[in-house]
C-alpha cells in the first residue's frame, strides 16, 4: 500500500511565551520544513506547498535507512553550527551538510498515528530514531510546563524562537484553531536582509 499524501500541521502565533502544565515547548530550529515519506527503501522530503526537494540526496539516504516498512515523519532540515544552532544561510546556499531534525511520527508500518496524543507519538518516535544514533536524522526534544524559561534561553543563544505543543493534541492539519504555536525571537540576527534576500530570488 502506498503511503497517503499528507499535509503538515500548521502553526499559529503568539507575541509572548507562556507556561501551561499541558503544553510541551520545543526550540524552533531555522530550516525547511519537510514531511519525509519512507517507503520502498527510499525518502522523499517535501515540503509545506507539496513542493520535493531534490537537492539532499545524502540525506534522504540516511532518513531511508530507518528500519520500517513505511513511515511519514515531520521536522526540518537544518545546517548546525558546533553549539548545535541552526544555520539558515549555510542550508539556503549549500555550505554544510544537512541534518533533519524530527519532531512528529505520523505514520509507522501501515498504521496512521495522527488521531494518538503528541507525546505518544513523540515516544514512538524517540524510540525509533535510538536505533540510528550515527545517522543525520536527529530527535527533537521538548521541555514540559516551562515555555517563558525555554524562551528566554533561546533569545539569549539567538535562537529563532520556541514552538508550543498541546500534548494530549491530535494531528490535524485543517484545524483553524491549531495545537501549535510559535513565538518568534524579535531580535534573531538570522532574519535580518531576509525578506530582501528572496525579493532577489
Amino acid at each position: 500500500m502506498s503511503l497517503p499524501v499528507l499535509h503538515p500541521m500548521r502553526l499559529a502565533r503568539r507575541p509572548e511565551p507562556f507556561d501551561h502544565p499541558e503544553w510541551i515547548y520545543e526550540i524552533k530550529f531555522d530550516g525547511f520544513r519537510s514531511l519525509a515519506y519512507i517507503e520502498d527503501g527510499r525518502c522523499r522530503l517535501v515540503s509545506r506547498r507539496r513542493h520535493e526537494y531534490t537537492s539532499f540526496r545524502q540525506l534522504q539516504a540516511s532518513i531511508a535507512e530507518l528500519p520500517v516498512t513505511n513511515a511519514v515523519l515531520d521536522g526540518e532540515i537544518v545546517c548546525l553550527d558546533p553549539l548545535g544552532r541552526s544555520q539558515f544561510y549555510q542550508l539556503m546556499f549549500h555550505r554544510a551538510a544537512p541534518f533533519f531534525y524530527a519532531f512528529d511520527l505520523l505514520w509507522l508500518n501501515g498504521d496512521d498515528l495522527r488521531g494518538k496524543s503528541l507525546l505518544e507519538r513523540k515516544r514512538r518516535l524517540r524510540s525509533l530514531l535510538r536505533t540510528r544514533k550515527d545517522s543525520r536524522i536527529l530527535y527533537l526534544d521538548h521541555l514540559e510546563r516551562n515555555g517563558s524559561g525555554l524562551f528566554a534561553k533561546a533569545c539569549e543563544l539567538d535562537l529563532e524562537g520556541i514552538v508550543a505543543m498541546w500534548k494530549s493534541g491530535q494531528y490535524v492539519a485543517s484545524d483553524r484553531r491549531s495545537s501549535w504555536v510559535k513565538i518568534k525571537n524579535r531580535n534573531y540576527s538570522q532574519l535580518e536582509r531576509r525578506e530582501e534576500l528572496f525579493e532577489r530570488r
